[in-house]
């Protein structure tokens, strides 16, 4: 890979294992989705991993059924406990924080405003302040999400200096958590007091993400998943709908690659976008068609009454841009080799295979991909 505008000597390695290898890292929501694909992919590069999170929030759990806990020193606490927290981070003396500690549904913001307030933006600042209180942090990544954009279902793709909202308390809790990671930046991290502090402080927004291990209610891809394995029609709310579908893995690469820049300079710190391509934004419908195609059997389709369902936003796009242009980060796996990942890991899974196993093989196959440039 060759010298990109805004490079680090030495970052060109998109994910690079050497980095890892031996990094006090501590990763809030390690027991969630990605976070168990982020905790087994530190772990694969050797990284000393700190997980704080709730206990997994599905049962099943890919947390459970891959054995992340053995890889890492977990703690199972919640974000809004502040004097744990904080307990916890000065123990673990982290050299770099990823937080995606969440309330993560759209549909659960609506029947839980308030916790979904708490722990999104509640619970950021809490990370920040512990990480404050600790000292030492070279490095801190904030997990937040496309949602975060003021939504105009305008058909191009929302860049990172577009105006921040939120429809539904979801959305609108990580735009404010996009706007205090701002404030904390400004106030306690301002990249020009660098030489004071020693810490670089950057979002990164993702789009919807997909992949096997993931038992979420309310989320297309579980469902799709549930209905094939009982035979069954999947029921669906917005088939028109289109969303920047992508790998889990592709946006857990931008914070790898991210915390990477910001370890070796503050002229990262600020928002990323981490997104498919523009090819890869499609409707609902045809990615519950292509999916039951990969897995091997036609699949009914129900559609919900609209009546019977909170807003939800039509069209969503991400332009990334600039992760491209500073980071050198684009995305390798497209939809159509998203799915089929996705389709191998429920058949091995439906077999009674071995799920670890399985999202070992898929870690190590993209992160090969990723090192080939």
């Amino acid at each position: 890979m060759g010298v990109r505008q805004g490079s680090v000597e030495g970052l060109d390695v998109i994910v690079d294992p050497g980095f890892w290898a031996g990094k006090q890292v501590f990763l809030t929501g390690h027991t969630g989705f990605k976070g168990s694909w982020l905790s087994l992919w530190l772990s694969e590069m050797k990284a000393k991993v700190t997980g704080y999170a709730l206990s997994p929030p599905t049962d099943p759990s890919l947390y459970e059924r891959a054995k992340i806990s053995q890889d890492l020193n977990s703690h199972i606490a919640d974000i809004n406990d502040l004097a744990r927290l904080t307990s916890a981070v000065k123990d673990a003396k982290p050299e770099i924080i990823i937080h995606m500690a969440a309330q993560p549904l759209v549909r659960e913001s609506y029947a839980q405003p308030v916790e979904t307030y708490q722990t999104n933006v509640m619970g950021t600042m809490h990370l920040l302040e512990a990480a404050r209180a600790c000292g030492g942090v070279r490095s801190i990544v904030i997990v937040t999400t496309d949602k975060c954009y003021e939504n105009k279902e305008w058909p191009w793709g929302y860049r990172e200096n577009d105006h921040l909202g939120g429809y539904d308390p979801y959305s609108s809790s990580k735009a404010c958590a996009e706007i205090l990671t701002a404030a904390y930046r400004s106030s306690y991290f301002h990249p020009e007091k660098y030489a004071q502090h020693r810490t670089a402080l950057a979002s990164g927004r993702a789009g919807n993400v997909i992949g096997g291990g993931d038992w979420a209610k309310d989320r297309l891809i579980p469902d799709c998943i549930a209905a094939y394995l009982r035979k069954e029609e999947v029921i669906i709310r917005n088939p028109r709908a289109t969303r920047p579908w992508q790998h889990v893995l592709e946006p857990l690469s931008g914070y790898l690659c991210l915390a990477q820049h910001l370890y070796s300079s503050v002229d990262f710190a600020k928002a990323y976008n981490f997104g498919p391509e523009d090819k890869d934004v499609r409707t609902v419908s045809s990615v519950v068609q292509q999916l039951f195609s990969a897995l091997g059997r036609p699949g009914g389709v129900k559609v919900e009454a609209s009546a019977n369902q909170p807003h939800e936003a039509g069209i969503l796009k991400l332009d990334c841009s600039l992760a491209h242009t500073d980071l050198g980060w684009s995305p390798v796996w497209g939809l159509d080799q998203t799915l089929s990942k996705i389709a191998q890991w429920v058949k091995v899974d439906e077999s009674g295979g071995d799920v670890r196993a399985i999202t070992l093989e898929q870690i190590r196959e993209y992160a090969s991909i990723r090192a080939a440039g």
